[in-house]
């Protein structure tokens, strides 16, 4: 139920890409929206599992729609402040991740349930698609606009693109793809019981929620690059030291400081694709739906790795994450994304200041 509709949405964002490359982007927002407050209406009146599985269909698909090209079309809008925007579009996800668990939390406390939860997102998602839609979106490059998928697969042959795009994924080992195993390795490895486990899962989200606003102040005094490379240098260390030191006590500590430590390995490598394809947006978006087909596979494959050799000894691959980032990100601004522009096209006046 919860990995098909991220494979389906996985496929179809490169079509949604390619198709937000053009003076549609508006209208592809619009629809995003409404699909997904269909799709939460549906999840709120479903009876069982096919009608939960239909619902999830159309929704994840729809947020391709309706947030990631409003992600491409925030960092159109001022190319020279990508890296920032991208941090405090991270931030605003991190108050959502959040404030979820809350507002269901509120909604069984009420009565209403999780079933009257997703049915109130519902009636506010059609205002917001509303609103989405009377934002102008840029103007993409002739080559994207008129030859979408032309554009597209040169992307793939990019050698700066594929840096940005592996990083990214890459740097989800220690994201969402650690986040997911975070209660069960606890459980299973440190024989905590489950009330602790919960702990270290709030524990991280709390430190993950203050790193994403420290790293606003951040960047204002120190370049994207520089940060990605000391943050993973440190938190190579500190993700070691986590997995190796056996008090309860000691192991929250570290797991707080790794949250603090990779805020923003999620926005700077995203800003980097997206400066990498400047001008074509869209065909960013198409690019990490390829990159997200690909990551969809990694939990299941480190789950059956783990029922081999047990969970403790597979959580140590995890380290690929801050290894990838010392490996792949630019040493100096001028060997990164940031000074590209697609066609050999100098960089123009707005992005004189320098992006991820």
């Amino acid at each position: 139920m919860l990995a098909l509709p991220g494979l389906f949405g996985s496929a179809l964002d490169p079509l949604i890409g390619m198709a937000g490359n053009s003076r549609r982007r508006g209208a592809l927002v619009f629809a995003g929206g409404i699909a997904f407050a269909v799709s939460a209406a549906l999840s709120a009146a479903a009876l069982g599992f096919w009608t939960l599985l239909i619902a999830l269909l159309i929704g994840n698909p729809a947020t391709g729609a309706f947030v990631s090209l409003a992600q491409a079309t925030l960092m159109d809008r001022d190319p020279g402040e990508r890296d920032r925007n991208m941090a405090r579009w991270t931030l605003a996800g991190s108050f959502g991740y959040v404030a979820g668990p809350v507002l269901i939390a509120g909604g069984v406390a009420l009565g209403l349930g999780w079933r009257g939860v997703l049915l109130g997102l519902a009636f506010a998602a059609p205002p917001l698609a509303v609103a989405a839609r009377r934002i102008p979106a840029p103007r993409p490059s002739a080559a994207a606009a008129g030859a979408p998928f032309r554009a597209f697969l040169m992307a793939l042959r990019d050698r700066e693109v594929l840096r940005w795009l592996a990083l990214l994924e890459a740097a989800d080992l220690l994201l969402d793809v650690f986040h997911g195993f975070l209660a069960l390795y606890f459980v299973d490895v440190v024989c905590t019981s489950p009330v602790e486990a919960a702990l270290a899962v709030t524990v991280w989200t709390a430190a993950g929620l203050a790193g994403d606003a420290a790293l606003l102040v951040l960047l204002r005094r120190v370049r994207s690059f520089r940060y990605l490379r000391a943050s993973a240098l440190c938190a190579l260390v500190a993700y070691a030291a986590f997995l190796g030191v056996p008090s309860l006590p000691a192991k929250l500590a570290l797991l707080a400081l790794l949250g603090l430590l990779n805020s923003g390995w999620y926005a700077l490598p995203k800003a980097g694709l997206y400066a990498a394809l400047a001008g074509e947006s869209g065909t960013a978006v198409a690019v990490a739906g390829i990159g997200g087909l690909a990551g969809a596979c990694v939990p299941a494959a480190l789950g059956f790795l783990a029922e081999q050799v047990g969970l403790g000894p597979t959580m140590w691959l995890l380290l690929l994450a801050p290894a990838a980032l010392l490996a792949g990100v630019p040493r100096a601004p001028g060997h990164g994304s940031e000074l590209r522009c697609r066609g050999g096209r100098p960089p123009g006046p707005d992005r004189e200041r320098r992006g991820a």
